[in-house]
């Protein structure tokens, strides 16, 4: 069997300097922690933190039915985008599946960008290829090689990056954005999104001007404790809130509205598989992706069964780790529906042990943005 090649993400070896543990992930070789975990969590909740997810994944489409083609293909309502706003969304499968989850940008009256997870950069392409027959008219470039993406998290975020641009941040909303010239770079894509709770921005620069954009965040932030954060960080700040990661809670055999995607989910145009997806709605879902937190001292960790008071096996964990906001277990499980009740004690195996849980609705902790 032939193992595929790592690919690399362009400051690599910045980070390897920086003292960065390095993990594959998604295909690619990552930063997943530079100090610890628990201290770059708290930092991003507290103060403001960079990621470095230049592995995510930039389709651009454009044509004259561009729009008609990501509706199809997008189970969201992109025709509520104007220019300048983002929306969260996810491909369907032919069987009513996830493809992936992503971020819809409108860049012009017939332009958007398309963000995926860097796992399936090369399966959603090929996805989003066969169904583009249907739609002559539009224009898809994979620019993924050519962007590089950096995450600055956290409520100090906006105040430590704001010399670097004339972009008045403070004024995007949440889920808009602005092209303008950050660190005397032009055509960076300033996003008023993120994927921690934590309010903050995501920049999508040109690769060649990474390393100087990168270097600038981090002087600008000095006297804001700006520190770089890693995956680790980064997915329990997620999980705090409720986010799906895919491959843990959803992929290409979870049901969207089992996943508690059913708010992206608009059957007021037709999209692929939205007659599935139409009739489980009008049948009623049979489990629902549901967050828990510990009521005994332990860790919840992917895998782990889920028991109810009889013994019975009723989920497993999905995503599950020690809230570092918290200090207390926390994970996401699909449950029967009948359980996915906030106050519903249940039990977790860990390790032979049976410890109580308690269901609860995430998000964990208060959002911030």
């Amino acid at each position: 069997m032939q193992t595929q090649e790592l690919k690399h993400i362009p400051l690599e070896r910045l980070h390897q300097t920086m003292g960065a543990k390095m993990v594959e992930f998604g295909g690619y070789l990552m930063p997943v922690r530079y100090t610890s975990e628990k201290q770059e969590h708290l930092n991003v909740r507290e103060n403001v933190g960079v990621f470095d997810v230049s592995h995510m994944g930039e389709f651009l489409v454009s044509g004259a039915q561009a729009l008609d083609f990501i509706q199809w293909v997008s189970a969201n309502d992109a025709s509520k985008l104007s220019i300048g706003k983002a929306q969260y969304s996810y491909l369907p499968n032919a069987h009513g599946g996830i493809v992936d989850d992503l971020l819809i940008y409108r860049l012009d009256e017939q332009e958007y960008m398309l963000v995926v997870n860097a796992s399936n950069i090369e399966k959603d392409w090929n996805w989003l290829q066969t169904q583009l027959e249907r739609f002559p008219q539009v224009q898809m470039r994979n620019i993924s090689e050519q962007v590089a993406l950096f995450a600055v998290q956290g409520p100090r975020a906006a105040e430590a990056i704001q010399r670097l641009t004339d972009t008045d941040l403070k004024s995007i909303p949440y889920y808009h954005f602005e092209i303008g010239t950050f660190a005397g770079v032009g055509e960076v894509l300033i996003s008023a999104t993120g994927y921690t709770g934590a309010g903050g921005f995501e920049l999508y620069v040109p690769v060649e001007h990474a390393e100087d954009v990168w270097n600038a965040i981090f002087e600008a932030g000095k006297a804001f404790n700006i520190q770089p954060a890693g995956l680790g960080a980064r997915d329990t700040l997620r999980l705090e809130m409720g986010y799906c990661l895919y491959g843990n809670d959803i992929d290409d055999h979870t049901s969207p509205l089992e996943a508690g995607l059913g708010w992206v989910t608009k059957f007021s145009k037709r999209f692929v598989a939205d007659e599935i997806l139409l009739k489980q709605k009008e049948e009623g879902i049979k489990r629902l992706l549901t967050g828990f937190k510990m009521i005994d001292k332990g860790v919840p960790r992917q895998g782990f069964e889920i028991k109810n008071q009889s013994g019975e096996v009723v989920g497993k964990v999905t995503s599950g780790t020690l809230s570092p906001s918290l200090n207390v277990g926390i994970g996401l499980s699909y449950l029967p529906v009948e359980l996915a009740v906030e106050g519903t004690h249940l039990y977790i195996d860990v390790r032979g042990r049976q410890l109580a849980i308690e269901v609860v609705k995430p998000p964990f902790i208060k959002k911030q943005n």
